[in-house]
């Protein structure tokens, strides 16, 4: 007897798409209110595998089967494997960098070079260098945000604002660079956009908000200087020097994970590489941190240094030397350090895919959709989804690649050119995503800045006024690139460096 066949699932009402993100909010609210910077370390996790229970019952209910439902999570969370591979090998490195003295070097000539009063700046442009060489936020982040963030309060100058800098370098730089995944894969969704047209495009919205922030960064600097003295100061270089042989040979492991960056190594390879060989160099740099670190006198150099880099790469480096302010800086790092970052990637994710394949994240688009009746509401629209996306789904890569998708014909029925589209995509889904504490970036900045997002968030202007930028020059139509009229004689191959720009006047936009 044959066997009828099952129906297929409903389309969700606005109410069905609406209930889970109602949920969602409610419990990340409760879990604020209750466990305020500490949501992180677990009740947040919760919060959000509730609201994927509640996605997935509204799902059920619409016809979707508890199958599909799991398919649908394992495929999401799947997406996410090799940041979760990229967020542990940078645990492992942060571990070893301690244990070699990389980042002690770091933070020992930061020390001396960086004035208290230029300090935020000066770290919010390096990291905005490092970033566009790497093409690596995380990276960046990961490395020498780490360092920044950790002689902050050596300087006297605050930690939250110096992880601020950190992120708004980092992705200054990131979103710059032809080796970043984003600025590779945005324009490839888009489509009729090269690489080198979609940086081109970013840079007249980019450069001002880095400005901008660069700014505020010095004025902050300049009117509220350090609570540290310059004794204070030397005391720390002193102390670092008693613990660490301070030399430029430490920085080694940071110029080979810049070179491997360059050479386009595979990111968890070239972190995690690095990190084994930061631990190898760290015997012969480092040979007391290490015999102390591993607690065997009587083991053996080359049995101390293994078990030196298992445990650094492990647990963490764990400074013992007597001094709270050298103890406090250094004890860092190490994959279970990540485990909590991990858990709640996980948790984002799965409510994320829940909501993509019940169709309710394209529920909750179309309204939006429907109502961008003009250039500048259409730009606005598609910040809206792309933020909205990011505390959402909870997922960098969501915000970026659905809006790209969804858009495309929205875009050129306006008459906008293509990389007007990948430019506000990334001026607010990619560079918004490191302030939302349960998102992908937003979870592993705390991880490895160890600054809770919602510390760091009021501080990170570059991500916060880029959006800005990108919506006002939508509706002042400044720098607002329109495609080639039918017919026109210029040459088409670039249409997107050929194409009108709104603004003071018709002209052709330089590429």
């Amino acid at each position: 007897m044959a066997t009828a066949a099952r129906p297929a699932p409903r389309d969700p009402s606005l109410l069905d798409a609406l209930i889970p993100v109602v949920a969602l909010v409610g419990l990340i609210a409760l879990t604020i209110v209750l466990f305020g910077t500490a949501a992180t370390d677990g009740p947040l996790q919760v919060a959000l595998l509730t609201s994927a229970v509640v996605a997935g019952l509204v799902a059920l209910k619409n016809g979707h089967t508890s199958a599909s439902l799991s398919a649908a999570m394992i495929g999401g969370i799947s997406t996410a494997m090799g940041a979760i591979f990229i967020l542990l090998a940078v645990g492992a490195l942060i571990g070893t960098w301690n244990l070699a003295g990389t980042i002690p070097t770091v933070v020992s000539y930061g020390i001396r070079l960086l004035h208290p009063a230029i300090f935020y700046g000066a770290v919010a442009v390096i990291c905005a260098v490092v970033g566009m060489v790497t093409g690596s936020s995380w990276t960046t982040a990961g490395t020498l945000g780490v360092a920044f963030v950790g002689m902050a309060p050596v300087l006297g100058v605050s930690a939250p604002i110096a992880a601020g800098a950190v992120v708004s370098g980092a992705y200054m730089g990131d979103k710059m660079s032809p080796l970043s995944e984003t600025t590779v894969l945005i324009p490839s969704i888009v489509g009729g956009v090269t690489v080198n047209q979609h940086i081109r495009g970013m840079l007249w919205t980019v450069g001002p908000s880095f400005c901008i922030s660069l700014v505020i960064f010095v004025v902050i600097g300049l009117v509220f200087g350090s609570s540290a003295s310059t004794a204070d100061t030397t005391a720390a270089e002193d102390a670092l020097a008693k613990v660490f042989w301070i030399s430029p040979v430490n920085l080694l492991p940071l110029v080979l994970l810049i070179l491997l960056s360059l050479w386009r190594v595979p990111p968890f390879l070239a972190i995690f590489g690095t990190a084994v060989l930061s631990g190898a160099l760290a015997s012969f740099t480092q040979p007391h941190v290490v015999e102390a670190f591993a607690g065997k006198s009587g083991q053996g150099a080359v049995l101390n240094g293994i078990e030196a880099i298992y445990k650094a790469m492990a647990t963490g480096f764990v400074s013992e030397t007597g001094n709270e302010k050298i103890d406090a800086l250094f004890s860092r790092g190490g994959m279970v350090s990540m485990l909590t970052t991990v858990w709640l990637i996980l948790g984002a994710l799965s409510f994320a895919a829940v909501m993509e394949h019940a169709g309710f994240l394209d529920r909750l688009m179309a309204p939006l959709l429907r109502r961008a009746r003009s250039a500048g509401r259409l730009i606005a629209t598609v910040a809206a989804t792309c933020i909205g996306l990011n505390i959402v789904a909870g997922d960098q890569y969501v915000a970026d690649v659905l809006p790209s998708r969804a858009f495309r014909d929205a875009f050129a029925q306006q008459g906008l050119a293509p990389r007007m589209l990948s430019r506000t995509v990334e001026d607010t889904g990619t560079v918004t995503s490191p302030l939302v504490p349960w998102n992908s970036c937003g979870a592993y900045m705390t991880g490895v800045l160890g600054v809770p997002t919602i510390e760091y968030l009021p501080y990170a202007f570059f991500n916060i006024v880029n959006p800005l930028i990108a919506v006002i020059f939508g509706f002042t139509g400044f720098r607002v690139e329109r495609i080639a009229p039918p017919g026109d004689t210029a040459d088409t191959a670039d249409t997107a460096d050929t194409a009108t720009v709104g603004g003071s006047g018709a002209r052709t936009l330089p590429g």
